[in-house]
């Protein structure tokens, strides 16, 4: 087992998490954008997964600490030292990548955006106080608490206007899953990260899985829906799966500094500035109006200046 790395600043790593969201918001547009002109939302997932599962095996075979991280993973998963569930963190990213192909050229940025918030929120706070993630169990502060409430109060916000009169449950619901699933993903592969010592056989492992899953749920879909399926010729409609890569490179990398539901709220605030320029410059079918996505980005960015700041008590002054 590797030495654990040394801490970084906190206004670092946590620059790093909104990095990771802005990743996300964009990730989100263009595979949704490529759904749409496709015809089928599953297929862009394949694309989008199986486009960064290449990127990631070139790199882990010409990069000598890729090699190296690939046979650390292999000596844990022959003598049990890497247990199964660490590397199923791309069941996570399937559902995330397939969310985004399906829903989001429909219900945009912002509402895909904050179906997320609320269930990473929630997802977070849990495998926080459990010592779930490669932090060990970090405690749930009144800030804590009060930064999460914040973020779910955004959420709330943000479906003001009548939105849910015109978006489907389903579709909602689906981002609501896939933050959970965010949440859990960040956590295990930052504990998958530490057994092989590199985020980049984490990230590796996790779209390898992801790229399994959506193939046979594409081919399922296929079988059954019988898509028509169209060849859009825009080089950008094909950049999801390198996005992923960074970012969740980058996720696997720095959850160890920050704890799991920290990491959630940066990446949150990322998500949320990225998705309100994103659905500003471009709309969505469904949305709110650009004044409560403001607000919302408003409130959500306070959650995490809640969450962060130190608290503590001053002693009280005797009297006399």
């Amino acid at each position: 087992m590797s030495a654990a790395p040394a801490r970084l600043p906190a206004w670092v790593a946590l620059s790093g998490a909104v990095l990771v969201g802005v990743l996300t918001a964009a990730q989100a547009r263009v595979n949704g954008q490529l759904g749409l002109r496709i015809g089928d939302g599953l297929t862009a997932a394949v694309i989008s997964f199986g486009s960064g599962l290449l990127v990631l095996i070139v790199l882990s075979v010409a990069i000598p600490g890729g090699r190296r991280g690939i046979a650390r993973l292999i000596d844990g998963v022959r003598g049990r030292t890497i247990p199964w569930w660490m590397l199923a963190g791309g069941l996570a990213g399937a559902l995330t990548v397939a969310t985004q192909g399906i829903a989001v050229a429909f219900i945009g940025v912002s509402l895909f955006t904050v179906g997320v918030v609320a269930g990473q929120t929630l997802c977070g706070l849990v495998l926080d106080r459990t010592g779930y993630g490669p932090a060990g169990v970090v405690a749930v502060t009144m800030p804590r608490v009060a930064g999460g409430a914040l973020a779910l109060l955004a959420v709330v916000v943000s479906l003001q206007g009548g939105v849910l009169d015109e978006v489907p449950g389903w579709m909602l619901l689906m981002p609501f899953l896939a933050g959970i699933g965010i949440a859990w993903q960040q956590a295990t592969n930052g504990r998958l990260r530490q057994r092989v010592g590199t985020p980049l056989t984490a990230t590796l492992v996790n779209f390898a899985g992801g790229t399994v899953v959506l193939v046979v749920a594409a081919l399922v879909h296929g079988v059954i829906a019988q898509p028509i399926l169209m060849v859009p010729g825009e080089p950008w409609l094909y950049l999801g799966g390198v996005t992923g890569v960074v970012y969740i490179f980058l996720s696997a990398a720095l959850i160890v500094h920050t704890g799991v539901l920290l990491f959630g709220l940066g990446a949150v605030a990322g998500q949320l500035l990225a998705a309100f320029l994103l659905d500003a410059l471009w709309p969505a079918a469904a949305g709110a109006g650009l004044l409560v996505e403001l607000l919302t980005v408003g409130i959500a960015l306070c959650s995490v200046v809640v969450a962060t700041a130190p608290f503590s008590r001053r002693p009280r002054r005797r009297q006399g």
